[in-house]
């Protein structure tokens, strides 16, 4: 496995910038999740690391190699698409032995057997091995390509999006199947999602992609409790962090001009009041959304509240982030 760093890399299309002087280190054995909207940059990242666009500007360097004019199977990276790229002709096991199959890896067919028993058990493809690949639904597709993946011991794996056609049950036992083979083997992972949950549960750390550049690079928990800004702080958190104006409350900094309330930080009982105007049960929590100042927020509360719409509830901030007029936090 190897450290990723990326210098300085900028890529146009058509005249748009998709990336914009992006500078990033993927440490050796790290699980690295990039986080952003549609068009901040993340599969096109992917694809500078891969090989298969190359940047106008800058320098990719995987184990302390340059990669430039190297193709992607000189760089030795396994890539996962949001789309399935079986071949269709061949059954699940020929699909999953084909990496390993290559003249120049003269990997014993016993070691190919292993390999493939081992992954299909862990996707829970077992049972269809011997189904061609056209026979499967689009779930059990999407697995056989992560398998594809998995099955070789590349420099860094590189996945956009794997989990986004599962089902919700199967996405969860896979989010932790791929976390413990990312552990248990030192494997560098670069994963794009737009899934926050994904994020949190997997990633060793987050970079926090707005337009071409890096808003921020941490741990999950670091981005969380300590964002560089407001882009940041929404980009992690299920529901979002409530944005209100830094006025609506006291004790604000004077150049504040909003707040930042996660739904956790809350707190009832004392201070303003708000209106209950939606309570969401959601088993181990109940979610409150609230009418503040003619402002939405949510919050959250005792799993069994007695509280219904309509209701009056006392509000104050616990832990608030503050950010000036340009949407930057003030520590």
């Amino acid at each position: 496995m190897a450290e990723v760093i990326l210098k300085n890399i900028t890529k146009s299309f058509a005249g748009h910038r998709a990336l914009d002087e992006l500078s990033m280190i993927v440490p050796d054995g790290s699980f690295v999740v990039l986080l952003g909207p549609t068009g901040a940059g993340k599969t096109t990242t992917l694809r500078m690391v891969s090989g298969l666009d190359n940047p106008d500007v800058g320098e990719i360097m995987i184990g302390g190699r340059s990669m430039r004019g190297l193709t992607p199977a000189q760089r030795n990276v396994a890539m996962v698409f949001q789309q399935y790229s079986l071949y269709p002709h061949l059954s699940v096991r020929q699909n999953l032995e084909f990496p390993l199959k290559s003249p120049l890896l003269k990997t014993p067919q016993r070691i190919i057997d292993e390999k493939v028993n081992t992954v299909a058990e862990i996707l829970q493809i077992s049972h269809k091995l011997d189904n061609k690949a056209t026979a499967l639904s689009g779930g059990e597709m999407q697995r056989v390509s992560i398998g594809r993946a998995l099955v070789r011991n590349p420099q860094i794996y590189l996945m956009d999006e794997p989990l986004s056609s599962l089902d919700a049950k199967l996405r969860a036992d896979l989010r932790i199947e791929l976390k413990s083979i990312q552990a248990k083997s030192g494997a560098t992972l670069l994963y794009v999602t737009h899934d926050q949950v994904e994020a949190m549960t997997m990633a060793t750390h987050v970079g926090v992609l707005h337009e071409g550049r890096l808003a921020q690079f941490g741990s999950p928990r670091e981005i969380y409790e300590q964002p560089v800004s407001v882009y940041a702080a929404t980009r992690l958190g299920q529901p979002r962090i409530n944005v209100l104006p830094a006025e609506l409350f006291p004790g604000a900094p004077a150049n504040a001009k909003s707040i930042g309330l996660r739904p956790e930080h809350i707190a009832q009982g004392d201070g303003q009041e708000a209106t209950v105007t939606r309570v969401e049960h959601l088993g181990d929590q109940t979610r409150l959304h609230l009418s503040f100042k003619k402002h939405n927020l949510i919050t959250v509360t005792e799993a069994h509240t007695a509280l219904r719409s309509g209701e009056i509830v006392k509000i104050q901030p616990n832990k608030p982030l503050y950010f000036d007029a340009a949407g930057m936090r003030l520590v």
